[in-house]
């Protein structure tokens, strides 16, 4: 109030001095000479004043503007873990009973009804187990230490090279990760995160492209970051659903016949995303697809 009453002073001693000379009937004159430089410095000044007021209101308003846009983006991460944590819950239970109770027949080795409904009940408790681990990392904290990514990868190729060999067969892969001048630097993460990730990614170029066609991992430091690539020469995707193959659950129509979830590429995603780095994917149809992950380099280097 005091503030207020102190810069309306000047204002009511103008409007007071006006009415005094014209109730005293004296219309005086003023003329006052100022040097043309001291008018523009002062102009320049009122003008600066006025822009730095204007930039200071508009970098309040950006300011208010992108904390609604994160509260809107944190709310709205919430109500997605939220719904996964429930979707979790209601279906965990049935689907142990479906479980249990088909186990308990005795017949259901020698019925083929039952092998199928055995299967499809095994595919609904990967299906809950990968939803209730995709809720859990959008919100548990994650380790920070210095992961080698290049040896994750080859270690998971090694996982993956097994698991083919003993289905009877094969992809040609090929390992391109950088040894001169030096190797590539340890990223910051969760060492099992991002072996959950790789892993992900190299189930996907297996199951989406045939025997004997070619699987490349690739990778490199770019821009304070290191790029991880799993390409593959398969069957590739639309266009069109290119967009949507970051969504839980969603899978292409063209992907019926192949086991899955439609989890993966969503878990990738987050996993990258939680890294502080990101996902991106480019693929055409009967060409292949490349999906890349960029993770920030650690400051503690290996």
């Amino acid at each position: 109030m005091s503030t207020l009453l102190v810069r309306l002073v000047p204002a009511g001693l103008g409007v007071v001095l006006g009415l005094v000379v014209a109730v005293a009937g004296q219309n005086g004159t003023f003329v006052v000479r100022t040097p043309l430089v001291t008018v523009l410095v002062v102009a320049g000044v009122l003008v600066s004043a006025v822009l730095l007021g204007l930039g200071a209101l508009l970098r309040r308003w950006r300011s208010s503007r992108a904390e609604g846009r994160a509260d809107g983006v944190r709310a709205e991460r919430e109500a997605h873990r939220r719904f996964l944590a429930r979707l979790d819950h209601e279906l965990k239970n049935p689907v142990t009973a479906i479980r249990s109770a088909i186990a308990a027949e005795p017949a259901a080795d020698s019925s083929p009804h039952l092998r199928v409904a055995a299967a499809q009940a095994e595919r609904l408790g990967a299906l809950v187990g990968e939803l209730r681990g995709l809720a859990a990392l959008e919100s548990r904290p994650i380790e920070r230490v210095p992961v080698d990514l290049a040896s994750l990868a080859s270690e998971e190729l090694s996982v993956l090279r097994d698991e083919l060999a003993s289905r009877g067969t094969h992809r040609d892969i090929t390992v391109t990760f950088p040894t001169a001048p030096w190797p590539l630097p340890a990223v910051a993460g969760d060492a099992d995160l991002l072996a959950v990730a790789i892993r992900n990614l190299l189930v996907n170029a297996a199951k989406y492209s045939g025997t004997g066609e070619r699987i490349e991992v690739r990778g490199w430091e770019e821009d304070g970051s290191v790029l991880l690539e799993v390409a593959d020469s398969g069957r590739g995707i639309r266009a069109e659903e290119l967009p949507h193959v970051w969504d839980e659950l969603w899978r292409s129509p063209d992907a019926r016949g192949v086991e899955g979830t439609g989890l993966g590429l969503s878990l990738v995603r987050v996993v990258a995303e939680r890294h502080g780095g990101e996902a991106s994917i480019r693929s055409e149809p009967g060409r292949g697809t490349s999906v890349r992950l960029r993770i920030p380099v650690s400051h503690n280097r290996m």
